[in-house]
């Protein structure tokens, strides 16, 4: 509690300036962080987010 007391103009100014620039930064990612698949007609369409293996041979990594 003494520390806080001692480093309050340190510590709150820190989180003035944190807490804005984390909002902000969280809506201009929120407008470009869309993902966007198209496909045709008769189409599979298949993301992965990582490794993604068909079959069992080691060929296929």
């Amino acid at each position: 509690m003494a520390w806080i007391l001692e480093n309050k103009d340190w510590l709150f100014s820190g989180a003035a300036i944190a807490l804005p620039l984390a909002i902000i930064g969280w809506i201009f990612s929120s407008r470009k962080n869309r993902q966007v698949q198209k496909g045709g007609d008769n189409s599979t369409n298949i993301q992965v987010g990582g490794s993604f293996k068909i079959g069992d041979s080691k060929d296929d990594e």
